[in-house]
C-alpha cells in the first residue's frame, strides 16, 4: 500500500542546495519536505568543502565548522608559486557537520526531512508535475505537491525525468582521501596540475586543521579516460612534491563524486519544477566548488517556490524570477570560467610552467578573485590596467571572447 503526504513543496536530495531551499521554502510559510536517500545528512561525502569565509559568514555557518586558510601554494611540474592574502579568505569546511548543521536550520524553520528515501519518478497528472513517488523506508510513498525543487545533484532524477535536464555531456570526477598526516602547515592550501597530477585536472591538499587534510585528483571528462581513483593511489604511493612534505598519509575516509562541467542548464525552472545546485549546473569550473552556489542559489529558489504557491501560479512564469536571478548572478561569470578552463585543459606540462608565471604576476587578492571566477568588468578592467603584459592581456581577453591581437 502505497502511503501518500501533501506538502506545498517537495526537495529532492539532502545536500546544501536542497537544505538551503527547504529551509528558506518553510522559513516562507510553505509546507515543505526534503526527501534524503541517504539514512543520515552528510553521511557520504563527495566534495573536497572548499568555498569562502566571506560567504560562510552570510550563511551563518559556525567558525568552528571549518578551517581558515590564507596562504595558497601553485604547483606545476617545474614551477611553483605562493600568495598570501593579508587574512584568511579560504575555508575548508568539516562537511559532513555542515550539511547537518544546515538540516537543523531547515527542521527548525518547520521543514520535515525524510531519511532513507529514494525517488523513484514524477507523479505526473494530465501534463502537470504533482510531487514524486519514491520508496521511504522500504514503504512505497507518494509526496504530492504543488512545486519540486530538484537538488539531487549531478543525475538531477526528476529534472531528466521530466525532460528539463539532459545528461551531462562534461564533468568532473573527483576522488579524495580524508586522511591522518605526519606534518602540514593548517593555513596552507596546495592546488597541483601538470600530468604528473592529473592529465585533465588538477589535484590538491585541503587542510582540515592539525595533522588533518583532504587530497584529492579531479579528472575532466570526457577529455581524459584517466581513472581519478587510481590516480589518487598513484599519487599516495609516489608522492610527488609537495605530498612528500607530509610525511605519513593515512587515509581516514574515501570520497568520490561527479561535478557537472558545463556551465548553467540553459532551463533552470519548468511547470511546477526548480533545479538547483549541481542539478542546475551551479559550480565554478576553475576549482569544481558549488557549496556557496548551493546555498545561496538554494535559498533563493525555496524563496521563490515559497512566493509562486502563495500567489497560486507555480507554472513556469511563476517559477522563472528563480531562474533570471541566477543568471544575473553568475551567468556570465561561470562562462567566463568555462572559457578559462577549456584553456587550461589543453596546456601541456610546459605551457603550465608559464601558466603559473602568469599567474605569479596577480597580488593574492587579484588571484582568489580569478580563482572565484569573479570575472566581472570591473574586475577586467582593473586587471587589464594593473598588468600590462601581453600574456595576462591575452588571457583576460580570451575571457572576454576571444585572444586580443598584439597592440591591442
Amino acid at each position: 500500500m502505497t502511503k501518500t503526504y501533501d506538502y506545498d513543496i517537495v526537495v529532492v536530495g539532502g545536500g546544501p542546495a536542497g537544505l538551503s531551499a527547504g529551509w528558506r521554502a518553510a522559513k516562507s510559510g510553505a509546507r515543505v519536505a526534503v526527501l534524503e536517500r541517504e539514512e543520515a545528512i552528510g553521511l557520504n561525502v563527495r566534495t573536497s568543502g572548499v568555498t569562502w569565509i566571506k560567504e560562510a559568514r552570510s550563511f551563518g555557518i559556525p567558525e568552528e565548522l571549518y578551517n581558515p586558510i590564507q596562504n595558497y601554494a601553485f604547483y606545476s611540474p617545474n614551477n611553483t608559486i605562493m600568495k598570501r592574502s593579508r587574512e584568511p579568505e579560504v575555508a575548508v569546511l568539516d562537511v559532513r557537520r555542515t550539511y547537518q548543521f544546515l538540516a537543523y536550520e531547515a527542521a527548525g524553520a518547520g521543514a520535515d526531512i525524510f531519511l532513507r528515501t529514494s525517488v523513484t519518478e514524477p507523479v505526473i497528472e494530465g501534463a502537470r508535475l504533482a510531487g514524486v513517488r519514491a520508496t521511504s523506508l522500504k514503504e512505497e510513498a507518494e509526496f504530492r505537491s504543488k512545486v519540486v525543487i530538484d537538488a539531487s545533484g549531478f543525475y538531477s532524477v526528476i529534472g531528466k525525468a521530466t525532460g528539463l535536464a539532459p545528461q551531462w555531456k562534461r564533468f568532473g570526477a573527483g576522488a579524495e582521501f580524508e586522511a591522518y598526516v605526519d606534518r602540514v602547515d593548517p593555513d596552507t592550501w596546495y592546488l597541483m596540475v601538470g600530468q604528473e597530477y592529473s592529465p585533465a585536472g588538477y589535484a590538491w591538499i585541503f587542510p582540515l586543521g592539525k595533522n588533518r587534510v583532504r587530497i584529492g585528483v579531479g579528472v575532466g571528462k570526457p577529455e581524459s579516460q584517466a581513472d581519478a581513483t587510481q590516480r589518487l593511489l598513484e599519487l599516495v604511493a609516489k608522492k610527488p612534491r609537495p605530498l612528500g612534505d607530509l610525511g605519513r598519509i593515512v587515509p581516514v575516509e574515501f570520497h568520490y563524486g561527479l561535478i557537472p562541467n558545463e556551465g548553467l542548464r540553459q532551463a533552470t525552472a519548468g511547470d511546477n519544477i526548480i533545479l538547483v545546485g549541481d542539478s542546475a549546473g551551479q559550480a565554478n569550473p576553475l576549482v569544481l566548488e558549488g557549496i556557496r552556489y548551493a546555498i545561496e542559489f538554494g535559498r533563493k529558489a525555496g524563496e521563490v517556490a515559497a512566493a509562486a504557491v502563495a500567489k497560486g501560479n507555480t507554472s513556469r512564469e511563476g517559477l522563472k524570477p528563480y531562474e533570471d536571478a541566477v543568471k544575473k548572478a553568475v551567468g556570465s561569470k561561470i562562462a567566463s570560467a568555462i572559457k578559462v578552463q577549456y584553456r587550461w585543459l589543453g596546456l601541456s606540462d610546459k605551457e603550465w610552467d608559464q601558466e603559473i608565471s602568469i599567474i605569479d604576476d596577480l597580488s593574492a587578492e587579484e588571484f582568489l578573485d580569478f580563482v572565484k571566477a569573479e570575472f566581472g568588468l570591473a574586475n577586467m578592467v582593473k586587471l587589464a590596467t594593473s598588468h600590462p603584459k601581453l600574456a595576462i592581456r591575452q588571457l583576460f581577453g580570451l575571457i572576454r571572447g576571444g585572444p586580443q591581437k598584439e597592440g591591442m
